[in-house]
């Protein structure tokens, strides 16, 4: 039975530094109804994303931002409940940009079905979602690896990082990740293959940890926090070097902002090439990048780790935690029963983190 109200969380106030749940509004309201080639979707699952801060600023960005007041951003997996709109059915498993709600209509645009045989469902804000085609697209298409190269990650336990090692190693690549603590560092050697892992927090000396794991120097990049990190991978590059620039978690919550970079030697000398990218640019190659994904992933070769937090009610103080490195791969919120008859089989690969309830 669909009730009459639902929660939802908006946009209260657009944060100054680090989001405080003050910036946050949970409220109630009537569930909606489907109007002529509409739908209406239960949410199970909602994606939390380090995007998602910047969403809350309202500097000039890529998207605009979350208008005050306005339910926040976020993809979600849910099922369809009552439907006017000739494709899509009661029952059908959809992935989509609902928002930090319970219930959510859509008119289907920009909404994919989900096969919930092929994986568990929650694996679309994740693996076979926005973070594995932004670690598919961004190092094979901007980083370009090539076998015998060593590719280094920031952030590699993270939801998009713990994918690109494992993508690098998969094309004869060393591969080398940075991460905020022994067990993260640990993980990804063990658990997902990385040649070497650093605590960039408790390491010594960043530059010679650095110098250690990549004796023959850095070939490619997989930029996601900037700051000093990328500044110390700087030092190591080799001839022709490639840089994605996927995220800049480090920059997100300054007050003010960095220097850019005043030293460009590193750039000009060994003619490196910096490219910052979206996952939005290779929207017309989707169905491509999750073909490869889906196939990885049912073979074993893709592992992941979901970081599950239960409660819509949860979710601002899940997205503070992701942004301060609290989380331990990819961080989803359970917003309502995942029914049986939508899971697949839990694949062999996947990690699973459920600590958080």
């Amino acid at each position: 039975m669909i009730p009459s109200t639902h929660r939802q969380v908006r946009l209260a106030a657009r944060p100054a530094g680090y989001p405080r749940e003050s910036d946050f509004r949970l409220v109630t309201s009537p569930v909606p109804e489907p109007g002529e080639r509409e739908f209406l979707v239960r949410v199970i699952y909602l994606s939390l994303d380090p995007y998602m801060r910047g969403r809350m600023s309202d500097a000039r960005s890529y998207v605009p931002a979350v208008v005050l007041g306005d339910v926040m951003e976020g993809g979600v997996v849910g099922e369809v409940l009552r439907s006017n709109h000739p494709g899509f059915s009661v029952g059908d498993v959809v992935e989509g940009r609902f928002g930090w709600q319970e219930y959510a209509l859509s008119a289907g645009k920009g909404v994919r079905k989900i096969d919930p045989t092929i994986a568990p469902i929650s694996t679309a804000l994740g693996v076979l979602g926005m973070p594995g085609l932004t670690a598919y697209f961004g190092l094979l298409e901007v980083g370009q690896p090539k076998s015998g190269e060593t590719v280094v990650v920031s952030a590699a336990s993270g939801a998009v990082g713990g994918l690109v090692g494992q993508i690098a190693k998969l094309k004869g690549c060393r591969a080398v990740g940075l991460a905020g603590s022994d067990a993260k560092a640990d993980y990804i050697t063990r658990e997902l293959g990385y040649d070497a892992g650093i605590n960039y927090r408790t390491v010594p000396d960043l530059n010679a940890a650095l110098q250690a794991a990549c004796p023959s120097g850095v070939d490619v990049y997989f930029d996601n926090v900037g700051g000093r990190i990328t500044e110390t991978v700087s030092r190591h590059v080799n001839l022709f070097a490639r840089f994605a620039v996927c995220g800049l978690m480090s920059q997100y919550n300054l007050t003010e902002p960095e220097l850019a970079p005043r030293n460009e030697r590193f750039v000009l000398t060994n003619r490196v090439r910096i490219q910052g990218f979206i996952v939005f640019d290779f929207a017309a190659r989707y169905k491509e990048g999750l073909a490869q994904l889906t196939e990885w992933v049912g073979q074993g070769k893709l592992k992941y780790r979901e970081d599950m937090v239960d409660g819509l009610e949860r979710a601002p103080g899940a997205l503070i935690g992701l942004l301060q490195g609290k989380n331990f791969g990819k961080v989803i919120v359970r917003v309502g029963p995942d029914p049986v008859g939508l899971r697949a089989p839990v694949p062999a690969a996947r990690s699973g983190a459920e600590g958080r309830r």
